[in-house]
């Protein structure tokens, strides 16, 4: 178990003490469920009943925030921000692999780096480099002439295809696909011919790709995933793909061949966006929205219908049918109107 002070954590994370700085922290909780020597945060007023009850040790506020007698405290302007770096500091998920496994496959024009681990039945394809620290996880294949940056992690049976390559302190998560044919294909008298795909997927530094998620290799250039972008669960990323620095995009999210995504935006789950389509920076996209042509404006954008009852949803439905009459109508009268 990682234990540190909390002088310790306070520099880690730019903070200010208030209380026992040689206090032993071992974990971190919720202000409901945290135990004497974890700690807390608050981030949210509506929690703020709880800091009175909570057993935590310390907690992480705001500067303004007055926390109950006898309670230690960790001062930043951001304590979620701050939360969020002590929980990797005191993080006790175990590695997906520890050493180089007996039963693990590796093609002797393979290059491994330093403290390399790799997982029982992975497969490490010819002419693949893997810089020093990674971990493969059990059962993981890593394709020809595929390179993976230094301190990056894949979890169990990922799979990477050939030549693409992964940076830095990336982290895949289990069952992800990487470099799998992108949808292409050319039409002749109503028979499919299939476009071979030739371009890589390549992926930035600190990119985090959540569970069974797929990123499609390009036509002829390539997918590109920026530095620190992170993708949820089940998510489809389509071949020719550009995402920029720092975007989220939350599960089951699909991304249509060749749409270029710009910098810090923020994508909700089950939205689906149209291909060679460009959306500019800064922009926020809510969940279960359908997105058919460019954004040129950062802001916020939603086109998603939320849950209604049945009879509502009917009467609005049986509406909805009735809406081109309706315009016709309306639009009868306006010329009326006008004459």
């Amino acid at each position: 178990m990682q234990t540190l002070t909390l002088q310790q954590l306070a520099d880690a994370i730019g903070a200010e003490v208030q209380g026992d700085a040689a206090l032993t922290i071992t974990g971190v909780a919720t202000l409901a469920s945290a135990q004497p020597g974890q700690i807390a945060f608050l981030a949210n007023e509506k929690y703020r009943s709880q800091l009175d009850t909570s057993h935590a040790s310390a907690v992480i506020v705001a500067p303004d925030v007055d926390v109950p007698k006898g309670m230690s405290a960790l001062r930043t302007r951001n304590p979620y921000a701050g939360f969020a770096k002590i929980a990797q500091l005191l993080d006790t998920t175990p590695k997906p692999a520890e050493s180089i496994h007996a039963s693990a496959q590796i093609h002797p024009s393979a290059k491994i780096g330093k403290n390399v681990a790799i997982g029982a039945n992975a497969v490490i394809a010819e002419n693949v480099v893997l810089a020093d620290n990674v971990t493969i996880g059990v059962g993981c294949y890593v394709g020809p002439g595929t390179q993976i940056g230094a301190n990056t992690q894949l979890w169990q049976h990922v799979v990477i295809y050939h030549n693409c390559v992964i940076g830095e302190h990336c982290l895949v998560h289990a069952g992800t696909v990487i470099g799998a044919d992108g949808f292409g294909w050319a039409n002749e008298a109503g028979k499919w011919i299939k476009i071979p795909q030739l371009g890589r997927v390549v992926i930035g530094d600190r990119v985090d790709i959540g569970a069974s998620t797929t990123i499609d290799r390009g036509a002829l250039d390539d997918t590109i995933i920026s530095n620190g972008v992170i993708i949820d669960n089940q998510c489809q990323i389509a071949h020719n793909v550009f995402i920029d620095e720092d975007t989220a995009i939350a599960g089951c999210t699909v991304l249509a061949g060749s749409c270029r995504i710009g910098k810090r935006c923020l994508i909700g789950g089950a939205t689906a966006i149209n291909g060679h389509i460009s959306i500019c920076d800064d922009v926020q996209i809510s969940g279960f929205s359908m997105v058919i042509k460019e954004i040129t404006e950062p802001g916020a954008y939603a086109s998603g219908i939320p849950a209604a009852p049945q009879r509502e949803w009917r009467r609005n439905g049986a509406r909805y049918r009735q809406l081109d009459d309706l315009f016709q109508r309306v639009k009868k009268i306006e010329k009326q109107l006008e004459q």
